[in-house]
């Protein structure tokens, strides 16, 4: 059982990542990089779309051993009252063995300068110091009221469970490794759905961190570790912030790239981190799958697919009330050759209504269903 009832600081949401751009803004007067402007520029992104937080990776630090101290280009100080201006908290990446060494003491300060949240990294093992080690953070960051994402490792455990604010784990070959890879591809992303993520319960949420506005097919893709790249359709990066659970999920792309699509920043901004239902519709292993959850009144929808084109019939029986406006974001009739084409629609639908969730190869599909009173 958790060890508190005191959740009501505890704030699931999303979060914009700064690591897999390796920081591209670009269109701003001043010089980007790990520096107050080019944050505050992270901040004015998140608070323009309702995102919650942002995330200042490995580079913030005097050193990867010295948590305790910003470097001189950056002012934390100034960072967390620009975003508390705007309703945006910062999260900030730790190593595990300076906190293993001093957790209290680090902790302590990041408290004090108003940190929302620590991302944990490399700690590579799964042995019995390490998860203990878990447990040791997920109490020490509860008693300070820090949210927890754990990287670098992972051992399922259901710690989540316990500490509330343990919010996601990576464990995964996710998004990241499109920077220096070809597996990130959406065979790979229909196998995850039944293995890392099967069961909720035991493995807990998973940080893939999806979101790439720069898109390609199977020809077309090449590896970018400075300007990356990701394999499929951008409406298959769209439904995976349906099918894939985190209470914490990354927006993984440069601001500047969102600011570019602002249709699709718009779309997965709305997309919640948490759910009340889930219904699998269909699927098959590596191959395709649709998937439904609920969250407050509003019904999401999603659907994948491997690198075959598909049609999916999807009866909505699940729906409560009896018409619904869908807001549509899927693949574009170019999509199977431009990876980044999409398009929009918004229809009415009822309850019981069969729709077609057709895909490109490598795409997908995703929808937004609000109850019409």
């Amino acid at each position: 059982p958790s060890v508190t009832q005191d959740t009501e600081w505890i704030k699931p949401g999303k979060i914009s990542w700064d690591w897999w751009s390796t920081l591209n803004v670009y269109g701003v007067d001043f010089k980007a990089g790990v520096n107050t402007d080019t944050y505050k520029y992270f901040i004015d992104f998140a608070s323009k779309y309702g995102i919650e937080y942002i995330l200042l990776d490995e580079g913030w630090s005097a050193g990867t051993w010295n948590i305790k101290e910003a470097i001189p280009e950056l002012n934390i100080p100034e960072l967390v009252r620009y975003g508390k201006e705007r309703n945006v908290g910062l999260v900030l990446w730790t190593l595990w063995n300076p906190l293993d060494k001093d957790l209290e003491g680090i902790l302590d300060i990041y408290e004090k300068w108003g940190i929302k949240g620590i991302k944990v990294d490399f700690m590579q093992r799964s042995d019995q110091y390490i998860v203990n080690f878990y447990e040791r953070v997920g109490k020490a960051a509860m008693d300070r009221k820090l949210l927890v994402d754990f990287h670098g490792s992972f051992k399922p455990s259901g710690l989540q469970k316990r500490y509330p604010n343990v919010m996601t784990f990576e464990g995964v070959l996710g998004l990241e490794h499109d920077k220096d890879s070809r597996d990130i591809n959406p065979v790979h992303d229909l196998i995850l759905p039944f293995t890392r993520m099967f069961t909720r319960l035991l493995s807990g949420p998973m940080d893939y961190t999806p979101g790439a506005v720069n898109n390609a097919t199977a020809e077309d893709f090449y590896i970018n570790f400075v300007h990356p790249i990701s394999l499929g359709t951008r409406a298959h990066q769209a439904a995976l912030y349906v099918v894939y659970e985190s209470s914490l999920q990354m927006l993984a792309d440069s601001p500047s790239n969102y600011y570019k699509a602002p249709e699709f920043a718009s779309f997965i901004s709305r997309i919640p981190t948490t759910w009340d239902d889930t219904k699998a519709i269909t699927a098959k292993i590596g191959e395709q799958l649709v998937i439904a959850r609920k969250n407050g009144k509003n019904w999401y929808l999603a659907g994948l697919t491997d690198w075959n084109a598909r049609s999916i019939e999807v009866k909505l029986n699940f729906l409560e009330a009896d018409k619904y406006k869908m807001e549509v974001f899927k693949d574009g009739v170019n999509a199977d050759v431009y990876a980044s084409d999409f398009k929009t629609e918004e229809v009415i639908v009822s309850k019981g209504d069969s729709i077609n969730v057709t895909m490109a190869k490598g795409g997908g599909w995703a929808a937004i269903l609000t109850p019409i009173e």
